[in-house]
């Protein structure tokens, strides 16, 4: 266990206190246990608490894809972070499989997009990253059209994993570690208590120095309960698991049809296991904010016959296969669709990781060292240009 000093502005003076740092994290999904996993490595002491069972959000509903085709250079290097990391864990039991991940493009503005993000994956350390023509993209994927396709983006080394699998590593290693995960354990009112916090939950009141919020689609419900503004809205998609006549003679890699700051479908597939894909959109079109103590979590006809369009277009070498079980899940979006990471202004002991969209698993890793960064050197030192995902006012508005 590890003491810090730390310093709070209150009424205009600065408080000093000094002790064991004993932080809550609040939500058992892949951004949280990510978080108090980086925390307890620290020498941190940690309780986790989850309102149901571990994964059951957003982690357990998602595809579980870990990818760094993106165009951005903090995009990049957050999930150059998370792919190394992820390589450790399967150190310790996670299965990870990379089986590539292929990112389509239409235009010269997309090509221009795959060159710079070859130049930020090079400055990140990721040497394997490519552009492809359509011709290799044929043998990568040989049941794919490429019509109306130019250029892609193929990282060989990108993959995914089971999200379930992932939080029950990640639950194991905080435990091992001395750290304590509590499920079935309801966050129901907070307060602050001289420098930190007094937690009311389902199970037990717990004091704390510091919090991390890791809810998912609840985060923004979560941070009410500290009278701060954290806007996540929880957008519904759907995915569906298609079944083959018979196994491929090839690993399908992820294929992804959108690309951000130019354009795509939004359909994205990949292996799942022998003789099943796994399929969805990522950005599901008039799918609005849910309720995610209320939605429908299977998928819907419109969802099936949309996705079977889009697949017969791309996938015409696949024409005999046929959907098996589909559902849906919540993307946690921030309102600029960028996570939301570090800690709220006035608050410098609460912490938000939450906003991830669609993205929770390949940014898990990072989020977690970040929101540990926060708490224990008061600064984002894994990855320094994220101080710009804090959940400032100029992004989530002034406190109440």
């Amino acid at each position: 266990m590890v003491s810090f000093t730390w310093s709070r502005q209150r009424g205009g003076g600065a408080v000093e206190g000094v002790g064991a740092l004993h932080i809550v994290v609040i939500g058992g999904g892949a951004l949280g246990l990510s978080s108090a996993l980086h925390l307890v490595e620290r020498g941190v002491a940690v309780t986790v608490i989850e309102a149901s069972a571990l994964a059951s959000g957003s982690t357990g509903r998602s595809i579980g894809v870990v990818g760094t085709q993106h165009v951005t250079a903090l995009d990049v290097a957050m999930r150059a972070y998370g792919l190394r990391r992820i390589r450790a864990w399967a150190q310790c039991g996670l299965e990870f499989h990379p089986i590539g991940y292929l990112r389509l493009g239409r235009s010269d503005r997309d090509l221009q997009l795959f060159e710079r993000s070859l130049r930020y994956q090079h400055e990140s350390g990721i040497d394997s990253a490519r552009i492809v023509e359509p011709a290799e993209m044929r043998a990568l994927v040989p049941d794919m059209s490429t019509d109306g396709i130019t250029c892609g983006l193929f990282g060989p080394d990108n993959g995914f994993l089971d999200p379930h699998q992932l939080s029950s590593v990640l639950a194991k290693m905080v435990r091992e570690m001395g750290g304590t995960v509590r499920q079935r354990c309801r966050l129901i009112g907070a307060d602050r208590r001289g420098m930190g916090y007094r937690l009311k939950t389902s199970a037990e009141t717990i004091d704390c120095d510091g919090v991390v919020i890791a809810a998912g689609a609840w985060a923004g419900r979560v941070a009410e309960l500290f009278g701060q503004p954290l806007p996540v809205l929880p957008e519904r998609h759907e995915a569906v698991t298609i079944r083959l006549p018979e196994p491929l003679a090839y690993v399908m890699p992820m294929v992804m049809d959108l690309v951000y700051g130019g354009g795509g479908t939004g359909l994205n597939f990949r292996h799942d296991q022998p003789g099943q894909l796994v399929a969805e959109i990522h950005k599901s079109a008039g799918s609005g904010v849910a309720d995610p103590d209320d939605y429908n979590e299977q998928i819907e006809d419109a969802g099936k016959e949309h996705l079977a369009e889009l697949l017969l277009e791309r996938l015409p070498g696949l024409s005999g296969a046929g959907f098996g079980h589909g559902w849906a899940g919540l993307y946690p979006e921030s309102i600029d669709r960028r996570p939301l990471v570090g800690p709220f202004d006035g608050e410098p002991h609460l912490i938000a990781a939450a906003g991830a969209g669609g993205y929770g698993i390949q940014l898990s890793p990072i989020i977690g060292a970040l929101a540990a960064d926060w708490l224990t050197e008061g600064a984002p030192i894994t990855l320094p240009e994220a101080a710009a995902l804090r959940p400032d006012a100029m992004r989530v508005g002034p406190s109440k």
